[in-house]
């Protein structure tokens, strides 16, 4: 048991040296983070010309070049962890903070500076795309994004930013 705390405390202090601070808010107004904005749900429900929220990316580590968006429907198993689609955003080099605009629901037309890395996993469910909105009907599902930067395809921050709930 004496062996255990410190090596406890040795990962905590390794864990915590190695987490950088990234700073991720919500750049459109229609989002507050407790509540999907109406007609920001999937076209099923009735979603006029849904897309993700347009976010800003703050303190970004040196020499990280891309920012990875996955998004998720924490109440639903298969939608989870990046069900609602995973793209990539490439960061200017240099560059300390970003706007990362939307990206519209429904399609794979993506702007520029993003790649998709896999669609959203409900093609069944409503239209295929790169991303899907909030698609639970309105039964208050919580939805998120994780963000994370990378350089070099390792991960140089990571945070979880609350979407809304629809």
């Amino acid at each position: 048991m004496k062996l255990t705390l410190p090596l406890a405390s040795i990962l905590a202090v390794s864990l915590s040296a190695n987490a950088l601070a990234l700073d991720v808010k919500l750049a459109d107004k229609a989002w507050n983070g407790m509540k999907v904005p109406e007609g920001q749900q999937c076209q099923k429900f009735g979603g006029n010309n849904p897309g993700s929220p347009a976010l800003t990316v703050t303190d970004i580590p040196a020499g990280s070049d891309t920012i990875v968006l996955e998004y998720s429907d924490r109440d639903s198993a298969g939608m989870n962890n990046g069900g609602h689609g995973r793209m990539k955003y490439a960061i200017p080099a240099g560059a300390k903070t970003v706007k990362v605009p939307s990206v519209p629901g429904h399609s794979y037309d993506l702007p520029k500076g993003f790649t998709m890395i896999e669609a959203h996993r409900g093609p069944g469910w409503d239209k295929e795309g790169a991303y899907m909105p909030p698609c639970s009907g309105g039964k208050d599902h919580a939805y998120y994004v994780t963000v994370k930067t990378l350089q070099n395809y390792k991960v140089t921050s990571e945070t979880v930013v609350e979407l809304g709930k629809y």
